[in-house]
């Protein structure tokens, strides 16, 4: 792409220092291929300002859950014949896989400056693109108030925890890898679980609903659900723990393979600019970017913790840390 570029400048007569760092929108079209996990109406949200903004580009979304994007793609990749230009999913070690198999287009102009570079791969694979975490949530009824991980451990919680599975939980197994490398909690927090009668199945909504509804007081469960629902008048609180909190960041990545790579481009600098990450704050999730303010019932992004996580040891580790789940919850 660069070289075909600079031999449209060197045809028209411009020397290379009048070539543009980023495209303008009147140089950006064709179609664009999105491959995503987003909630229908979030993609849905999510491409039409991305083409309101670039009206020459035409974007073909295919929207389902990680797990089936992944298997779609992996087909394709089978076949030879890979579609999107463009991924938007939920985490980051599913990227770490796909970088590790040579399968992303590195992107180092993009402007992640205002950014955390933990929440960035450091050689411009993918990018992360909001915070959704997982924290606490507790039912108003409860007889304590949780401030820490550790107080799940206390006998007020014993038979009354839920929580999602991380054989069913894309967020679940990211929240497993960041205790379990958490020095003060590790497997031994996971065998106390075990012990308070935790019985972990199913996805968030299962968790939130099965503590919303009383069956349960105290569990883990993504961010929004809880914060959203407490404004709509449902009896749970979400808690950021002392310890900190793990985050599915929905990272955006470009192929290796994309047939429209200066539309990919675009794509990932709007979803990285303020102006997306404040679609991302509109939808109702936290926004990876500082400077653009949070949705209405959570923190400012400073006032939250982020537990160390390392999506490279998570991907290495990943069918040992799930084997050791079954031992000590069974399958």
């Amino acid at each position: 792409m660069k070289r075909t570029l600079l031999t449209a400048a060197l045809v028209a007569g411009l020397s290379t220092t009048a070539l543009p760092t980023v495209l303008l929108a009147q140089d950006v079209s064709g179609t664009l291929v999105l491959y995503t996990s987003q909630p229908n109406e979030d993609a849905q949200k999510t491409v039409d300002a991305f083409m309101a903004k670039y009206p020459e580009v035409e974007v073909e979304w295919f929207r389902e859950g990680t797990t089936k994007v992944m298997a779609k793609l992996l087909a394709e990749f089978e076949a030879g014949q890979p579609q999107p230009d463009v991924l938007l999913i939920a985490d980051m070690v599913t990227m770490e896989s796909l970088e590790a198999d040579g399968r992303l287009m590195a992107y180092t102009d993009a402007d992640t400056s205002a950014y955390d570079p933990a929440l960035m791969d450091d050689e411009g694979h993918y990018f992360s693109t909001k915070l959704i975490t997982t924290g606490i949530i507790y039912n108003t009824e409860a007889p304590m108030v949780p401030t820490s991980y550790a107080d799940l451990l206390k006998p007020e919680a014993k038979g009354m925890i839920a929580m999602p599975s991380p054989l069913t939980s894309g967020a679940a197994t990211i929240h497993m890898a960041a205790l379990t490398a958490d020095p003060s909690l590790g497997w031994a927090f996971y065998e106390g679980l075990a012990e308070q009668g935790a019985n972990p199945q199913g996805g968030n909504g299962g968790t939130y609903n099965a503590i919303a509804g009383g069956e349960k007081l105290y569990g883990f469960v993504v961010d929004f659900l809880p914060i959203r629902e407490k404004m709509n008048g449902a009896p749970v609180e979400f808690v950021f723990p002392e310890e900190g909190v793990s985050a599915v960041t929905e990272p955006v990545a470009i192929l290796s393979t994309a047939q429209n790579p200066d539309a990919a481009k675009a794509f990932v600098d709007f979803l990285i600019s303020e102006e997306g990450q404040q679609l991302a704050s509109e939808m109702g999730y936290l926004p990876a970017h500082p400077a653009v303010s949070p949705p209405e019932g959570f923190p400012s992004l400073d006032e939250i913790k982020l537990m160390g996580f390392d999506p490279a040891a998570a991907l290495a580790n990943d069918q040992d840390n799930k084997e050791r789940f079954v031992e000590i919850f069974g399958g």
